[in-house]
């Protein structure tokens, strides 16, 4: 009786993964209609980060359906970057491999390439970390959200960067979006959450060496294939479906590749990101200016400038690519506000992550191995909460744009609370089940208090932003 009542789920379940399967062959087949797509999303990209930057500025009361700029941001910052957040969730790195501009400009450019050897600096495990940072910060100093001309200024100069990297390291390869680009250490760990992936069948890849016919395979990303394990580094194209018959799309569960992974296999990289990164630095940019205290910080600096100097530093003269200079809107920052802004968010970024370090040191201490290599593999639970947070914050113009159009969003703090309250739930879990293959009892008991008490304080830093309207 128990295998008949099984036997439904059983079905099913295979029922999904030839159907996962046979999606994963549609894509390898089907390249051409795919890059016709990619460059539909190249155009679409074009039209909405480089048109509005030659228009004029729009009034105040301009709406989407009256102002191509607002409209612009509204398809660009309003839809485009929090559903790209949310798509790692759910489908891994598909955007990266199906739809991203960047992504299909640098192999189109690697294409025409010279193809010289990747230099070490380039191979550097740091720029993920690095360049979300200084992207992240950089974007708020020239208000990368607001205004036409920054978004330009960031993202094309980012395109510009991912074309000449393929132009003169590519070698038919997306060498940028491997090494440099600046989400890609953010894609990728949560890419870890994914429940989809292809997965690779060892045991079948060797078994039919030499018996079946191999079709030709450019893995744009440098991807390893054979021994891929897990999902951060795919990016989902499907060129690889069916290789060796051992490569298919397959479901599995989203909590599966943080669980299993070994110790020994994280990155410390990978830890900064997520905690001083994707938590800290990313709280510093989303809530300066949410936060009353840091009009309070800028006053009292104000007045000190003014008692003693130096003058130029209240001066409103730097230029807009360096800091947000537009009078025509009366949005103007001053050389101050520039270094309180850098300072505002490096802080949050070294307190909320020393907070964070600290109880995940003290949650590992207890667990068997390597300290530091359990405190690293412990960050990866963090990941569920890192990137609600990101998706959250970017949420934030969204819901200024609404406002601006009359849309009362009473319910919006609520929501927001309870999105943060399902991250950090997630990520106790994925700890609850990592402290729990070793350890019990007092040990496994204080452990998980611990991390608890590092998600509580990650949580506790939001609230600023979570209960504002706008």
């Amino acid at each position: 009786m128990r295998d008949l009542a099984l036997a439904p789920t059983a079905a099913c379940a295979s029922q999904r993964g030839t159907r996962l399967a046979a999606l994963g062959e549609w894509l390898r087949t089907h390249s051409r209609g795919i890059q016709a797509l990619q460059w539909a999303v190249v155009a679409t990209y074009a039209l909405l980060v480089v048109v509005p930057a030659f228009l004029p500025l729009p009034p105040e009361d301009a709406h989407w359906y009256d102002s191509a700029v607002v409209l612009a941001q509204w398809l660009f910052w309003g839809f485009w970057w929090p559903g790209v957040i949310l798509s790692m969730f759910i489908f891994g790195r598909a955007w990266c491999g199906l739809f991203c501009p960047e992504g299909t400009l640098t192999e189109a450019a690697s294409r025409l390439s010279r193809a010289r050897a990747v230099p070490r600096w380039m191979r550097w495990a740091g720029w993920p970390f690095v360049s979300f940072a200084l992207t992240t910060i950089f974007g708020q100093l020239v208000s990368v959200y607001q205004y036409a001309t920054a978004t330009l200024l960031v993202l094309g100069g980012s395109t510009v960067a991912a074309i000449t990297v393929g132009l003169v390291y590519g070698g038919g390869k997306r060498v940028w979006c491997r090494h440099l680009c600046p989400v890609n250490g953010v894609f990728a760990v949560l890419a870890r959450l994914a429940p989809v992936h292809f997965r690779v069948d060892k045991a079948a890849w060797t078994a039919n060496a030499g018996r079946i016919p191999v079709h030709p395979v450019n893995c744009a990303p440098l991807v390893r294939i054979r021994r891929m394990t897990g999902a951060s580094e795919c990016h989902m194209c499907g060129r690889c479906s069916g290789l060796r018959g051992a490569i298919a799309l397959a479901a599995r569960s989203p909590n599966r590749e943080v669980l299993t992974l070994r110790a020994d296999a994280a990155r410390h990289w990978d830890a900064l990101l997520i905690v001083f990164g994707m938590i800290g630095a990313a709280l510093g940019a989303f809530e300066w200016s949410a936060w009353p205290a840091f009009v309070d910080v800028r006053t009292a600096a104000a007045t000190l400038v003014i008692d003693h100097g130096p003058a130029w530093l209240l001066a409103e003269n730097a230029p807009w690519w360096l800091l947000t200079n537009y009078p025509a809107a009366h949005d103007v920052f001053t050389w101050l506000d520039g270094l309180l802004i850098v300072g505002w968010i490096l802080g949050t970024a070294l307190v909320v992550g020393v907070w964070v370090t600290l109880f995940l040191a003290a949650a590992a201490k207890p667990l068997a191995g390597p300290w530091r290599a359990n405190v690293v593999a412990l960050a990866y639970a963090l990941v569920p909460l890192a990137g609600v947070g990101l998706f959250i914050g970017l949420t934030g113009l969204t819901a200024t744009l609404a406002h601006a159009e009359g849309l009362r969003l009473n319910w919006l703090p609520a929501a927001r609370a309870a999105l943060l309250a399902a991250g950090g739930a997630w990520s106790l879990w994925l700890a609850r089940g990592r402290l729990r293959s070793s350890l019990t009892g007092v040990r496994y008991a204080f452990a998980l208090a611990a991390f608890t008490v590092a998600v509580a304080g990650v949580l506790a830093a939001w609230i600023p932003f979570v209960f504002r309207l706008g």
